[in-house]
């Protein structure tokens, strides 16, 4: 399995539409046909002092494999996302896994 996990902090300057145009193109990612499973939330209500709650948004998108991560990179709904979505945030951060384990 490879776990494909993007942080996003949004600009605080979105208006709703943009907002709304942002949520809407996340949630596309999902239905992306390599994506085997994926997420999208917010940070949980959480309370440690070791858990980051500083961003906006996550999507974490599960792959059978490094294969269809690839694929779904260079898709047509991937790519309209970033040109649509791209001046939303303020940072982004990436963070993959493979793992021999699957569910």
């Amino acid at each position: 399995m490879f776990v494909h996990s993007v942080y996003f902090w949004l600009r605080a300057d979105l208006t709703p539409e943009q907002r709304d145009t942002f949520e809407a193109g996340l949630q596309s990612l999902k239905a992306i046909p390599d994506v085997h499973t994926g997420y999208v939330g917010t940070p949980a209500a959480t309370d440690r002092p070791i858990i980051d709650r500083s961003y906006s948004h996550a999507l974490i998108a599960v792959f059978e494999d490094r294969q269809a991560h690839d694929a779904y990179q260079v898709h047509p709904d991937h790519d309209r996302f970033r040109s649509d979505c791209a001046g939303f945030w303020s940072d982004i951060r990436i963070y993959d896994c493979e793992t021999p384990w699957s569910n």
